[in-house]
C-alpha cells in the first residue's frame, strides 16, 4: 500500500518481485505511528528535511545519553568512601551496593536480541533513559530522608558538635551514661531508617541496570542500520570516544561535590569546625547524583521524537578518521566491513540466533538460547578470551570501586584530590590504550595470532607494572590504645591509664595528632586534653586542644588525623597504575578480534553477547564485593552503630596494600596465563594447517607425475 509516495505496508509488492530486507539497501519503510507526533508526512522530501530523520543528529543524541549514563553509573564509585562513613557500611556492603546495577542488567540483556526488531527502538531507549534518570533521583533520596549528620555522635546539640563532649571530664562531673534508651532508641527509629536508606539505594541501583539494557545495544543497532555502510565505522568510533569521557566525567564531579559539606542545603546556625581533611568529613555526595540525573532526561527528550524506521543515508561522508573508524569497525563489525562482505557472508549473518530471533516465542528463544550457548562456549579461543577478559575486568571493577578509597587511606589524601587523580590520569591512560591498540591492528592488518601476541605482551608489562605497587606505601601510624589486629572493636582495654580520671565516651570519634611523637588519639579525652583553643584564620579556624595528660608536655594537640609519612607517593603510584590501565587496554581490540575470528560467521553477533554476559556475572557482579570482602579483612578498628558493626576506622596499611594490589596481581596473572595458552592454541592450529597443505601438495604431485608428461588431466588444473 503506497499514501502519498510513502510505503506503509511492509509486505505490500508486486508480483513476482522478490522480497528485499528492510533498512538496508532499499529505503526505510515509515509507518504513521512513526514520525513525530504520531503523524504522516506527506512528502518523503519534507522528512528528510527533518532533523529527527537525520542519522548524524542521532548519533550525537546516543553519544550525550551514553555519556550521561555513564557518569551516572560511576558517579557511586566515586563517593564509595563517603556514603560509607555517611551511613555506616563495610567495604564489602558498599561493594555489593556498587555491584548491584549489574543484577538487573544481566537479567534482562538476553532478550535485547528477541525484541531487537518488534519496538520501537528510539522510543525504549528513551524510556530507559527515564529510567536512569529516576534511579539517580532515588540514589539521592536517602540524604532528603535522613537526619542532618552529626560527626560527634556524643553531642546532642549541633553547635558546635565537638565543643564539651570530646574533652576530659572528672568522672564524678559528669553523669553516667545511659545506654539503654540510646539503644531502644537505635532498635526502634533508628535502626529502621538505616535498613529504609540502604534497601532505597539497592533498589535505584537494580533500576540503573535496568534501565541502561536498552540503551547502547539498541542504539548502535540503530546506527548501524540506517548509516551509509562506509560511515557506520566512523559514527560507531565517534560514539565509543564520546562514550568512554563518561567514567573520567564522573570521577571528576566526584572531585568537585565531595569539597562540599554533606549538609550544604541544610548548615548548622554556627557553622561546621571540619575541615575536608578531617577523617569525619563528608562531602556533597547526593548533589552528583541529582546534576547527573538531571543531563540523563534532558539527553533523553530527543528520543521520544526518533522514528521507528528512517530512511537509510545514501552519501559518504568526504572525510575519515581511521583511526577512529578502526577501533570501532573492529569492534563492532569484525574483520570485514559491510561494504566488503559478499552476498553470501550476509545471508550466513541472516541465519544467526539474533535473526531467527524474531520468528520465535519467547518460550522457543528461552529453550534454545542455552544451546547456541553451548556451542559458543565450546570454541577454546573464544573460551580463554573471554577468561582472560574476566580476569581483566575484575582488575578494573575492583580498582574503578575502590582506589578512591586506597588512596586516602594509604596516602592520607582527601576523596575530591584522589576523585580528580583517576580522572585526569587513569581514565585517559585507558582510553588512549583502547584507541591506539584499535590502530596498530588496523595499520598492520594483525591477524589472529599477531593479535593474541599483543594481547599476551601488554598483559604481561601491565603485570609487571603491579609489582613496586607492593613497596609503595607506609605502615599505620601508632594509634593509642589499639593494636594493630584486623578485627579489634573499642573497648576500656585498648586505652591508656592516663585517660582514667576522665570520662570517655567509648564510641566517639574526634581524632587528635601529637605532631612530636606522630600518636594519634581517637579523641582529645582520650589524650588527657582538657582545654580547647580556635586560632582563627583568614580563610579557616584551626582547633588546638591543651592540658592534655597523655601527650609529653601537655600539648597543645591539633585536631584531626595524623597525616601519612608517604603522602609524596600518591602521584608515582598513579603514574604506574595509569600506565598499566594503558597497557591493559591495549588488549581491548585485539581481543574482540581473537573472538570474532574464533568463531563461525554467523555466531558473531551473539558470541558478542555472550562475552558481556559473561563479563558482566562472573567480573563486573563479583569483584567489587570480593575487593571490598577483603580490605573489611584488614581493618583493625570498627565504629559501632547500634550495637553492629558500622564503619570502620582504621586499615592495618601494610596488609590493606598488600591484599588490594595481591588480588590484582591475582587477576593479572589469570589474564596473562589464558593470553599464554591463546597463543600455544594458534600455533597450534597453524602447524595443522601447514602439515594439511604439505599433504594436499603432495598428493598433487603424485597425481601430475602419475598421469605422465604428454597428459594434462583436467583434475591438476587449478
Amino acid at each position: 500500500m503506497v499514501l502519498n509516495g510513502v510505503q506503509l505496508c511492509s509486505h505490500c509488492r508486486p508480483v513476482g518481485e522478490e522480497p528485499q530486507i528492510p533498512g538496508k539497501d532499499t529505503k526505510a519503510m515509515m509507518s504513521a505511528e512513526d514520525t513525530p507526533g504520531g503523524q504522516a508526512s506527506p512528502n518523503p522530501q519534507d522528512l528528510r528535511r527533518s532533523v529527527f530523520y537525520s542519522i548524524k543528529f542521532f548519533v550525537l543524541c546516543h553519544s550525550l545519553l551514553q555519556l550521561a549514563q555513564l557518569m551516572i553509573s560511576g558517579y557511586l564509585k566515586s563517593s564509595i568512601s563517603t556514603v560509607e562513613k555517611r551511613f555506616g557500611l563495610s567495604s564489602q556492603t558498599s561493594g555489593l551496593l556498587a555491584a548491584f546495577n549489574e543484577v538487573g542488567n544481566t537479567a534482562l540483556i538476553v532478550f535485547v536480541s528477541y525484541f531487537g526488531s518488534r519496538v520501537h527502538r528510539p522510543r525504549l531507549i528513551g524510556y530507559g533513559a527515564a529510567l536512569v534518570a529516576l534511579a539517580g533521583l532515588l540514589m539521592s533520596l536517602p540524604h532528603f530522608i535522613s537526619e542532618p549528620y552529626r560527626y560527634d555522635h556524643a553531642s546532642s546539640v549541633d553547635m558546635p558538635q565537638d565543643f564539651e563532649a570530646s574533652l576530659c571530664q572528672p568522672t564524678t562531673s559528669v553523669p553516667a551514661p545511659t545506654p539503654a534508651p540510646s539503644n531502644s532508641s537505635c532498635s526502634s527509629y533508628m535502626e529502621a531508617q538505616h535498613l529504609a536508606v540502604v534497601g532505597i539505594m539497592f533498589t535505584a541501583q537494580t533500576l540503573l541496570g535496568v534501565g541502561a539494557v536498552p540503551i547502547q545495544p539498541f542504539g548502535i543497532s540503530y546506527i548501524d542500520d540506517f548509516a551509509h555502510n562506509s560511515n557506520s565505522p566512523l559514527y560507531l568510533g565517534i560514539l565509543f570516544a564520546v562514550t568512554m569521557m563518561g567514567p573520567g566525567l564522573a570521577y571528576g564531579l566526584g572531585g568537585l561535590m565531595l569539597r562540599l559539606y554533606v549538609d550544604i542545603d541544610r548548615m548548622p546556625e554556627g557553622g561546621i569546625s571540619l575541615t575536608s581533611k578531617d577523617p569525619r568529613w563528608v562531602g556533597a555526595w547526593w548533589l552528583g547524583f541529582l546534576i547527573s540525573a538531571g543531563a540523563v532526561a534532558l539527553a533523553a527528550v530527543p528520543y521520544f521524537f526518533f522514528p521507528r524506521e528512517m530512511p537509510k543515508e545514501k552519501h559518504e561522508l568526504r572525510f575519515r578518521q581511521r583511526a577512529l573508524a578502526a577501533a570501532a569497525s573492529s569492534v563492532s563489525k569484525g574483520e570485514d566491513s559491510p561494504a566488503e562482505q559478499n552476498p553470501g557472508e550476509s545471508q550466513e549473518k541472516q541465519a544467526s540466533l539474533t535473526q531467527i530471533a524474531p520468528d520465535l516465542t519467547v518460550i522457543q528463544f528461552i529453550k534454545v538460547f542455552p544451546r547456541v550457548l553451548l556451542r559458543t562456549l565450546r570454541h577454546p579461543i573464544f573460551l580463554l578470551v573471554v577468561l582472560s577478559q574476566v580476569c581483566m575486568s575484575s582488575t578494573v571493577a575492583g580498582m574503578a570501586t575502590f582506589l578512591p578509597k586506597f588512596l586516602e587511606r594509604q596516602f592520607s589524601v582527601t576523596a575530591s584530590y584522589a576523585n580528580l587523580l583517576i580522572g585526569c590520569l587513569s581514565i585517559p591512560s585507558a582510553i588512549v590504550g583502547i584507541v591506539v591498540g584499535g590502530i596498530l591492528v588496523k595499520r598492520f592488518h594483525l591477524g589472529p595470532k599477531r593479535c593474541g601476541a599483543l594481547c599476551l605482551l601488554g598483559a604481561l608489562f601491565c603485570l609487571l607494572l603491579s609489582l613496586p605497587l607492593f613497596f609503595m606505601g607506609c605502615s599505620t601510624h601508632e594509634i593509642a590504645g589499639i593494636t594493630r589486629q584486623p578485627g579489634n572493636l573499642p573497648g576500656p582495654d585498648l586505652f591508656p591509664a592516663c585517660t582514667e580520671p576522665c570520662s570517655c565516651p567509648l564510641d566517639d570519634f574526634n581524632p587528635v595528632c601529637d605532631p612530636r611523637t606522630h600518636v594519634e588519639y581517637l579523641t582529645p579525652c582520650q589524650a588527657g586534653c582538657t582545654g580547647r583553643l580556635v586560632q582563627e584564620a583568614l580563610d579557616k579556624s584551626q582547633v588546638f586542644y591543651t592540658n592534655c595528660s597523655c601527650v609529653v608536655g601537655g600539648g597543645p594537640v591539633p585536631a584531626g588525623a595524623c597525616d601519612s609519612a608517604c603522602s609524596h607517593l600518591v602521584l608515582p603510584f598513579m603514574l604506574l597504575v595509569s600506565l598499566g590501565a594503558a597497557l591493559a587496554s591495549l588488549t581491548h581490540t585485539p581481543s574482540f578480534i581473537l573472538i570474532l575470528r574464533g568463531v563461525k560467521k554467523e555466531d558473531k553477533t551473539l558470541a558478542v553477547g555472550i562475552q558481556f554476559m559473561l563479563l558482566r556475572v562472573l567480573a563486573w557482579m563479583p569483584s567489587p564485593v570480593l575487593h571490598g570482602s577483603a580490605i573489611d579483612t584488614t581493618c583493625v578498628h570498627w565504629a559501632q552503630s547500634c550495637g553492629r558493626r558500622a564503619v570502620c576506622r582504621y586499615y592495618d596499611h601494610d596488609l590493606l596494600r598488600n591484599r588490594f594490589v595481591g588480588l590484582q596481581f591475582f587477576f593479572k596473572m589469570g589474564s596473562l596465563a589464558c593470553f599464554a595458552l591463546i597463543l600455544v592454541i594458534l600455533r597450534q592450529q597453524d602447524k595443522e594447517e601447514g602439515t594439511q597443505v604439505t599433504v594436499s601438495t603432495s598428493g598433487l604431485q603424485q597425481q601430475l607425475l602419475a598421469s605422465g608428461p604428454g597428459k594434462k588431466p583436467e583434475e591438476s588444473r587449478v
